[in-house]
């Protein structure tokens, strides 16, 4: 029978934990400066994260970490760790453990259930919705060229009405990905665009680039230069609807790829948010790998 300790002293958990953490972020290919920065952000909060001891028998199988924290006004709860010993796996303690994380969540008032997944996690998160995939993909040489396509930088009159249609879509994408409603999906974009680029065109290591076929607009493109250490961070790379279905997909990731270059970069980095399979298929036939993804479900899940 399975059974959950709740541990006092977190101690033997984290250095089990931490070692597999950031390994996984290496075996998806980001150097060790970088995956130390996804490390960080992951575990800003790990002191207030509740650990238990899965054991079965009197014998330990392995973890479960959660935590319930404020998102937006409401709470909202996180696993952030689940292991299995291998010597115990599939004996449905892993079941067992997620069900004791979506309840531990729900009694204290939750009303979501996050995960962040770095591994593969079988068909034990099946159920779960998928919020956003990081997908990131080593650039080390130029890439190839599509016939007839430019990108060039961006004009301080076209910055205005490229700003006002990525809110637009920003907004769209949390909505889409089940995130936010849609008033606070708008206050986040304002906010985030705020933060992120306060000197417009200006702001140090941005590139903003308007993509061209045969002298005509065909699309648009945003990326962040060191974003993590050697790696460039793509916020937007669009190809306008009526332009779609050309092969134009490819031309966009490859102004991206050209820009990390040029920066100094060795790897560029998207987030995917959940629905937009179109663009997942996209990434996955160029080469970019699941960095982590992220899914979630309702709480309590007789609600969902």
């Amino acid at each position: 029978m399975t059974e959950f300790n709740v541990l006092g002293d977190n101690a033997e958990w984290q250095k089990d934990f931490e070692p597999r953490l950031r390994a996984s972020y290496m075996a998806a290919g980001l150097g060790a400066a970088a995956a130390q920065r996804m490390f960080d952000d992951v575990c800003a909060d790990i002191g207030d994260w509740t650990v238990a001891e899965i054991t079965d028998a009197g014998t330990r199988v392995g973890y479960v970490a959660v935590v319930v924290t404020d998102d937006n006004g409401a709470p909202a709860g996180r696993i952030g760790d689940l292991r299995v010993d291998a010597l115990h796996a599939g004996r449905g303690h892993e079941q067992a453990a997620r069900s004791w994380a979506e309840g531990w969540c729900a009694e204290r008032g939750a009303r979501r259930l996050d995960i962040r997944l770095t591994e593969p996690a079988g068909e034990l998160f099946d159920e779960y919705f998928v919020r956003a995939q990081l997908r990131m993909r080593p650039v080390g040489s130029p890439p190839e060229p599509v016939d007839g396509v430019i990108a060039r930088p961006m004009t301080q009159a076209e910055y205005p009405e490229w700003l006002a249609s990525e809110k637009v879509a920003y907004v769209g994408d949390i909505v889409r990905a089940g995130a936010l409603s849609p008033e606070d999906a708008v206050r986040k974009s304002d906010d985030d665009f705020a933060k992120l680029i306060p000197e417009g065109l200006a702001t140090p290591d941005n590139t903003f680039l308007v993509i061209e076929a045969a002298g005509e607009q065909i699309g648009t493109g945003w990326v962040r230069h060191r974003h993590l250490p050697g790696v460039t961070y793509g916020y937007s790379l669009h190809i306008e609807e009526q332009h779609r279905g050309k092969g134009y997909g490819r031309a966009a990731m490859a102004a991206g790829e050209q820009a990390t270059l040029a920066a100094g970069d060795s790897a560029l980095m998207f987030t995917v948010w959940g629905g937009n399979e179109v663009a997942m298929n996209l990434y996955t036939s160029a080469g970019y790998r699941v960095v982590e993804e992220g899914r979630s479900i309702g709480l309590p899940r007789s609600a969902a």
